[in-house]
């Protein structure tokens, strides 16, 4: 048995294959990744139920087996309180630098071929997808 906090098979050998400057689109649950990712990402589905797997867990698993250097996300209206937005600065810190990009820019990089694996998560909440830059393993 893996002694790590993640033991999803098909993860952890995606997650192996992800080497620098790869791409982690991690979707909620109202993405459509078939259309807005690319057609080479492995998909892994983690969307078992409405809110189930929330994307902070997914994202604090994650960030504990690969280095995160940079994180997407799409823009939200000015009135949107994103809750998601702010789990995930308490989850990658301040030393992972983050953008936000309109609705066309962020399919256009999710679509890139770049994108190397897609993590489908239950999450319901809107304006939860972001886009992980894998970053080098720094010993």
């Amino acid at each position: 048995m893996i002694k790590s906090d993640i033991i999803h098979p098909q993860l952890l050998a995606a997650l192996a294959r992800a080497g620098h400057k790869a791409r982690i689109l991690l979707s909620d649950a109202n993405y459509s990744f078939v259309t807005n990712a690319s057609r080479q990402a492995e998909v892994v589905y983690l969307n078992f139920a409405p809110g189930m797997i929330p994307s902070a867990t997914i994202l604090a698993g994650v960030g504990k087996l690969i280095n995160i250097e940079h994180a997407r996300m799409m823009a939200w209206p000015d009135d949107f309180e994103n809750s998601a937005h702010t789990d995930y600065v308490e989850i990658l810190g301040p030393d992972t630098p983050m953008d936000f990009v309109n609705r066309e820019d962020f399919y256009a990089s999710a679509k890139s071929s770049d994108t190397l694996l897609v993590i489908a998560s239950g999450e319901t909440r809107r304006f939860a997808n972001i886009l992980l830059t894998v970053g080098p393993v720094i010993l």
